[in-house]
């Protein structure tokens, strides 16, 4: 499958999917403890920030602050598509959802807060159906 540049195109095939569980941001300022198993790695120069299952980070001691739902969108955007982010993270701010959005090679991945996760699941999915309505 080829990665999709055009935004319309994005938007009408975003289909969200929400991963089961609770993910929660941690940092470490070595390696990571044995045992996890990170959905996404970041260094930065305080440290390594990693997300987790929640039960993984409780089982290594470690500390966070932040409990969130796993979005997926199952459109395989391309890495320099314009306007994706913007389009959802906009959607999302409108309805009052904080998003931390991370790119992975074939798709995009939404950490929102878990109490919100369902509803920015519908926010989305309206999203995507408006899309298809516009291209008419």
């Amino acid at each position: 499958m080829r990665p999709e540049h055009d935004l319309y195109r994005l938007l009408t095939g975003l289909r969200p999917h929400l991963v089961p569980g609770r993910y929660v941001y941690a940092t470490v300022t070595g390696a990571p403890p044995a045992g996890l198993d990170p959905v996404v790695t970041v260094r930065e120069a305080e440290g390594r920030t990693l997300v987790v299952r929640q039960e993984e980070a409780d089982a290594a001691g470690l500390g966070y602050d932040f409990v969130t739902g796993w979005i997926t969108l199952r459109v395989h955007s391309a890495l320099d598509a314009v306007g994706l982010t913007a389009a959802v993270a906009t959607e999302l701010a409108v309805a009052g959802i904080s998003c931390n959005v991370v790119a992975g090679f074939h798709h995009d991945h939404l950490f929102v807060p878990y109490a919100r996760a369902e509803e920015a699941l519908a926010v989305l999915e309206r999203l995507a159906e408006d899309a298809v309505e516009a291209a008419g």
